[in-house]
């Protein structure tokens, strides 16, 4: 298995996990302030590597930490219109908005480093926004507070990929250090944002004790350290094509948790999704060329 695909194939596990937060983002919400659930759920996962990893963690250069604050900032942007987006928007809506990271990527990476996408991409591209709105939108989208932060949140995750597919390729930057000390930075500017407009408090109830600590340890810690060493071996753009499976994963959780029924369309929708991500992985070189020389 070429490592590209390999590196995909885990990229497919974080999306997994970012797909179910929505809900565990939601519930959340009932008893905490998004800041200070962003908060928890960054210091808890550093505070988990540091006792999983203290030797890989020990001495990190000058480099990695400098990059580790940039996409720390932002994460912190990120989280934190996505926290907000949820909280202002429906479900639906902010899980087509937030995976329109596969439209944003390829054109800022084309705005700021002119990197012209392959006719390939633009296929898969075109397929993943169909497949997305079928899957999700039931009705016409209204431009609403929450929508708008969902935009902003696509935007920053892009910007967000593109630095780091740029920084991990350098000597002497650490991916897995980069992987971790990323989240203390970012836990760090969200606890100054929850001293400032909230009252940071704690979860009073066990569900969502539970639904932070997987917020922290799987959504949070392992997604963006697997992501972080992953962007060494692909590429910005097919990242922010795998996530669009995250409204795919979201509903079969909503399923199978909520019974909540699809309709055909969105059956449709989320069969598209998975063929674009065929289309992404699969090449088609040597097909093509037989085509051509019938």
């Amino acid at each position: 298995m070429r490592t590209q695909v390999r590196a995909d194939l885990m990229l497919v596990l974080v999306t997994f996990f970012w797909g179910v937060s929505y809900l565990l983002i939601d519930l959340s919400l009932g008893e905490l302030g998004p800041f200070s659930l962003n908060t928890l759920r960054f210091l808890f996962a550093f505070a988990a590597a540091v006792l999983l990893f203290p030797k890989r963690l020990r001495a990190p250069s000058r480099a990695t930490l400098k990059l580790s604050l940039c996409t720390g900032m932002a994460l912190l942007c990120v989280y934190s219109f996505n926290t907000f987006g949820v909280k202002y928007t429906s479900l639906t809506n902010a899980g087509f908005l937030c995976a329109l990271t596969v439209v944003f990527t390829p054109l800022l990476d084309y705005l700021f480093f002119r990197t012209k996408p392959s006719r390939k991409l633009f296929l898969v591209l075109i397929m993943s926004v169909t497949g997305i709105a079928l899957l999700t939108l039931s009705s016409t989208l209204r431009p609403a507070l929450g929508d708008i932060l969902c935009i902003l949140c696509a935007v920053s995750n892009a910007t967000y990929l593109l630095v780091t597919e740029r920084g991990v390729t350098g000597q002497e930057i650490n991916a897995f250090q980069l992987g971790i000390y990323q989240q203390l930075f970012a836990g760090l500017g969200m606890l100054i944002l929850s001293l400032i407009f909230e009252t940071p408090s704690l979860p009073h109830s066990p569900k969502v004790w539970g639904s932070v600590l997987i917020l922290s340890l799987f959504c949070t810690g392992a997604a963006f350290l697997i992501q972080a060493i992953a962007l060494q071996y692909t590429t910005a753009s097919h990242v922010g094509v795998i996530f669009c499976l995250e409204p795919v994963f979201n509903s079969i959780l909503a399923f199978f948790v909520a019974h909540e029924v699809l309709t055909l369309q969105a059956y449709f929708g989320g069969l598209l999704l998975l063929a674009s991500l065929l289309v992404m992985e699969t090449d088609l070189t040597p097909l093509l060329r037989r085509l051509r020389r019938t």
